[in-house]
């Protein structure tokens, strides 16, 4: 019988191979049209967009609000992620009835759901380094959180660019400064505001923003939780030896 390592690498080198695809004509079409709508909302939109994500990326970098506990040791991978899928569960009904909530208030309270999801989010993945085992008092590993959440929720060109430097995580952490405070976060943080996702901006519409934001935001909850899952086993799974 396979074991339940062996089904995970499987599952991971597979996982892998759709990561370093090159964009595809559909692809650069949604992106080009994405674009053209991102031009036509208001700046007031941009504005807290481009906030939200630069205080989101250095209140990862530099706060300390989201470590809640020490990372777990000595665990099987099986039971590390049956402890993932449990947190992913309650994430994600928050993720759902915020979204719900704000949705159905229309544009002005559709505007305050982008940075509170980003909020669930990063919490969520906080939580999920935790459980395979990694230090989150470490910023590189702060870092590599950010990483996960770009590679979730980025264009396929700016996918396959995260994705080259988790590939070799470990080289690319060891060229990192010690101390954060030298680190690019600002350059960092732009790369965040090139990509917004296209289903949020309907959920700024009156009548079904309600339902948006409860649908989209379940979504998004499970594509981030499939990206950390993957990006954690690259890390553990090559550890290993495997």
């Amino acid at each position: 019988m396979i074991s339940y390592e062996d089904r995970a690498l499987r599952e991971l080198n597979e996982w892998k191979r759709r990561m370093r695809k090159k964009p595809s004509i559909i692809d650069r079409a949604t992106k080009g049209t994405q674009n053209k709508l991102n031009d036509m909302l208001p700046d007031k939109y941009h504005e807290i967009m481009t906030l939200t994500i630069k205080n989101l990326t250095k209140t990862v970098l530099y706060g300390s609000q989201y470590i809640t506990k020490p990372p777990l040791k000595n665990l099987p991978l099986a039971q590390r992620e049956a402890l993932v899928r449990e947190k992913a569960k309650f994430y994600r009904r928050t993720a759902m009835v915020e979204g719900a909530a704000t949705g159905a208030g229309g544009i002005i309270l559709g505007l305050t759901d982008f940075p509170l999801l980003l909020s669930i989010k990063i919490k969520f993945l906080y939580d999920v380094a935790s459980i395979y085992g990694f230090d989150v008092r470490d910023y590189k590993e702060r870092l590599y959180i950010l990483h996960i959440f770009q590679l979730a929720f980025s264009s396929k060109g700016n996918m396959n660019k995260v994705f080259e430097k988790m590939e070799r995580w470990e080289e690319y952490a060891d060229s990192l400064p010690d101390d954060i405070n030298s680190f690019d976060w600002e350059n960092f943080q732009q790369e965040y505001r090139d990509y917004l996702d296209l289903a949020k901006l309907l959920q700024l519409l009156p009548g079904i923003g309600a339902f948006v934001g409860l649908y989209v935001n379940r979504k998004l909850m499970e594509r981030l939780k499939k990206t950390a899952v993957q990006s954690y086993r690259m890390r553990i799974l090559d550890q290993a030896g495997n």
